[in-house]
């Protein structure tokens, strides 16, 4: 390219490929005119590459010029571009026969958990039998989390439990957790009460629900995160009877008047005497199946708050007793609702959500 004819030869191209532009009307000539105009053989392309020869009076022009028309012919190429674009969906709706007369599409309504909605009627069944909802936390201390519920550093029972470790670390014996269980609520509330009349503590009815976390194989009925709702009444004079009617006293009110429940004795460092809280299997009809194993479903463990865990919470075991249980609502929405696997309230299909 002669020197004299560079900056010619770039204005005569952005002639030329803005009136050719004009003509282009499909995606397909679009980038023939891109190729043709913007590609590697154009005169933009050249005029970049003859800067090297050029003279040093010449050549700030002819970069200026380049660049310039460069920058207009690619504007120009996107503005095409859209109105081709706009130009199609313009034909394709016009093409289209549209019958004012159909229905629009329906809105579908969001719609609260199932676990949410088991969640509320328990609150709403201890609420009518004087229970409060407190709420604790589920990033807990291994002090909270065991420690303090009679589960000493290096106890056995502690295998009960995979615990998941949120940090480990430098601290020791203390180390923090997510926790496996709702039962650390159990001594920080009996704490928070007992600090508004230290010589005498009130007498307390509390529901603490939340998340829990354990690193266990699932199965039908078994998950690594779950809900449970645990449950605690201390006070003066109260007995495993009391326990024994609060638990059956529920399970009528949720499942009606002629279930059948059941105690079994079981083991929790926690609580001493301890109990598992069974209800018949409605699934099978007691007769066994992959849900319950043997014709009932066990809903939660229970028992009497052992003493060292109502000495820690700040009452005196000399003076005070109490019941505490901890129950998993989904557990008890799956005989509610004749559901086969825990694994489904977790699993965010649609086909399974929208049923309740």
């Amino acid at each position: 390219m002669a020197e004299e004819n560079v900056l010619q030869e770039l204005e005569d191209a952005l002639a030329k490929g803005l009136e050719d532009l004009k003509s282009v009307a499909s995606e397909e000539a679009l980038l023939a005119w891109r190729n043709q105009y913007l590609g590697k053989n154009t005169a933009i392309t050249q005029a970049f590459q003859s800067l090297g020869k050029l003279s040093a009076e010449m050549r700030p022009q002819v970069g200026q010029a380049a660049n310039r028309v460069k920058v207009a012919l690619e504007a120009a190429l996107a503005e095409r571009s859209e109105s081709i674009k706009e130009s199609a969906l313009a034909a394709s709706i016009a093409s289209e026969k549209l019958d004012v007369t159909l229905p629009g599409r329906p809105m579908t309504p969001g719609r609260l958990h199932p676990d949410t909605q088991m969640l509320r009627e328990l609150y709403r069944v201890f609420g009518e039998m004087g229970f409060q909802v407190y709420r604790s936390r589920e990033v807990e201390t291994d002090e909270y989390n065991f420690q303090l519920l009679n589960f000493p550093v290096g106890h056995p029972a502690r295998d009960m439990q995979d615990t998941y470790f949120v940090e480990a670390g430098e601290r020791g014996d203390n180390p923090i957790v997510m926790r496996t269980h709702t039962s650390p609520g159990q001594v920080r509330s009996m704490r928070e009460y007992a600090a508004t009349n230290p010589e005498n503590p009130p007498a307390i009815r509390l529901v603490l629900p939340g998340m829990c976390y354990r690193y266990e194989q699932t199965d039908a009925r078994h998950e690594t995160q779950f809900d449970q709702i645990e449950g605690i009444a201390v006070g003066e004079g109260i007995t495993f009877s009391n326990l024994k009617a609060t638990l059956s006293d529920l399970a009528r009110r949720l499942f009606g008047q002629n279930v059948r429940t059941r105690f079994r004795a079981s083991y929790f460092p926690f609580t001493e005497p301890s109990a598992e809280f069974d209800v018949e299997c409605f699934l099978c009809g007691g007769k066994g199946c992959a849900v319950c194993g043997g014709g009932w479903l066990e809903i939660g463990g229970c028992g009497m708050v052992n003493p060292n865990v109502l000495r820690n919470g700040g009452y005196d075991p000399e003076r005070y007793s109490g019941f505490a249980f901890g129950l998993g609502p989904q557990r008890i929405a799956m005989l509610r609702y004749g559901i086969n696997d825990i694994r489904y309230f977790w699993e965010n299909d649609l086909r399974f959500l929208e049923q309740f």
